[in-house]
């Protein structure tokens, strides 16, 4: 059975406080018999040294004053002759072994079951004679206080396990409530197959917090990669069914009734502007979905939208339109120049298409309010008040009739309107029924 995260680390943290438990236990033990060795060892080197100073050594036999303690604390003093035989003092009861003398050397001696600390120190008389004092006393009974830890142990290490899962459950429980909302939210969106479910957890500034920032900028992204491939596959199929029913009509029509090669001519004739108008609408697609995914790589820079207009009008096959160029001296902005020439394309092809044949089409570039405006001027028969806000969606075109050449599917204006977004622009249009229409690109501008 597969475990659950939460429930892996509340059993990794629970073994964890066990293992800490057996471990400060065992610290106890050892620290508990280290203290109390050593304090034992202290106290009988301060007992021994303090009767020293309450004895008097003669050449037969010590002087021992009232203020000599033979037993004080638990340890017991002797005083025994340079030959090793006792003069003053009782043994403990246990002691039953003849241990040698080492003088100023606190050690351990073991007298059958028994353990005792033992202190020499020597109190000389002159060269030859002197006399031994011993302090003895009993090794700390640490099996008792082993005993002791080990049952308090045997009682509180369940409890404190038992305390360290449940509160280590509630912890980590709490802590992956985000968690559990993402898992929930991700899979009410596959269920539902609707990308526009978001988190949206915004308390907190933790991993979790972050996640599901990532999470939701995340599900942006697919949503509207999702939308613009819907949205290419939707205009595609529905603007390449008539060139395609066209060059499939013309292929049938071929293969029936073409008999000379002028027919077969005005056949392959047909077949081929409908693969150039096909042609086109793709590319125009497919720019446009790139463009709405930000997969396509823009290189913005500082130009100048006057000398960047009139270079691109006076290389452009315009020569037989009557186009007048009127820019500012100089007017700079930040923007990709690649797209600026299409946008500016895009709009005089448009006043071309939809201007008076002997009419004039102007481009200027000014400063207003702080912004750069590019602006295309026709005097064609302009567009009427219910079209104006259309005219930017796809495929829209206020007067189909007009549109005769290969690459007017409608996209122009879209695109333009899309670059304008991408500088941090927008587009307006002012039109006059009869009088004609101005388009205008208005981007912010950068001063010196």
């Amino acid at each position: 059975m597969k475990k659950s995260v939460k429930l892996k680390i509340t059993l990794w943290i629970t073994g964890l406080v066990a293992l800490l438990t057996v471990v400060l236990v065992s610290m106890a033990l050892f620290i508990s018999n280290y203290v109390a060795t050593e304090t034992i060892m202290e106290r009988m080197e301060s007992v021994v040294r303090g009767n020293i100073k309450h004895i008097q050594a003669t050449d037969t036999t010590p002087v021992i004053d009232e203020e000599f303690l033979y037993y004080q604390n638990g340890i017991s003093t002797l005083v025994y002759s340079r030959n090793g035989s006792l003069l003053a003092g009782q043994l403990p009861v246990n002691f039953k072994t003849a241990a040698d003398f080492e003088n100023g050397i606190i050690r351990t001696v073991e007298s059958g079951d028994n353990k005792f600390i033992v202190l020499d120190m020597w109190l000389p008389y002159n060269l030859e004679t002197g006399f031994w004092i011993r302090g003895i006393s009993d090794v700390p009974d640490m099996d008792y206080l082993a005993r002791y830890l080990l049952m308090v142990s045997a009682i509180t290490l369940p409890v404190f396990t038992l305390l360290a899962a449940l509160g280590s459950w509630l912890i980590i429980r709490k802590s992956f409530r985000p968690l559990d909302r993402i898992n929930a939210t991700a899979k009410a969106i596959n269920e539902a197959k609707d990308l526009s479910g978001r988190i949206n957890l915004t308390e907190g500034d933790d991993e979790f917090s972050h996640l599901a920032d990532n999470f939701d900028d995340m599900l942006s992204r697919l949503e509207s990669s999702f939308e613009a491939e819907k949205q290419f596959t939707a205009d595609a199929s529905h603007e390449l069914r008539t060139p395609v029913a066209v060059i499939k009509s013309a292929c049938e029509y071929g293969r029936k009734y073409d008999e000379t090669a002028e027919e077969h001519a005005e056949t392959l004739a047909v077949i081929g502007r409908q693969a150039d108008k096909m042609s086109a609408l793709i590319n125009q697609l497919l720019s446009m979905t790139r463009m709405e995914q930000g997969t396509e790589k823009f290189t913005f820079e500082q130009l100048n939208l006057s000398e960047t207009v009139k270079d691109f009008c006076a290389e452009a096959d315009w020569e037989k339109y009557n186009i007048k160029v009127f820019c500012d001296e100089k007017v700079a902005v930040k923007a990709d120049k690649a797209l600026l020439q299409r946008l500016l394309y895009n709009l005089v092809e448009n006043a071309v298409k939809y201007g008076r044949e002997d009419g004039e089409i102007s481009v200027s570039v000014t400063e207003k309010d702080n912004s750069a405006v590019l602006t295309v001027k026709d005097e064609g028969e302009g567009i009427p008040a219910e079209h104006i806000e259309k005219i930017w969606n796809r495929f829209y075109q206020a007067d189909p009739s007009r549109n005769n050449d290969s690459s007017g599917a409608g996209l122009g204006l879209s695109i333009v309107q899309q670059i304008a977004r991408l500088h941090g622009g927008f587009m307006t249009v002012e039109s006059t029924v009869g009088k004609g229409s101005a388009f205008s690109l208005h981007l912010p501008l950068i001063r010196e």
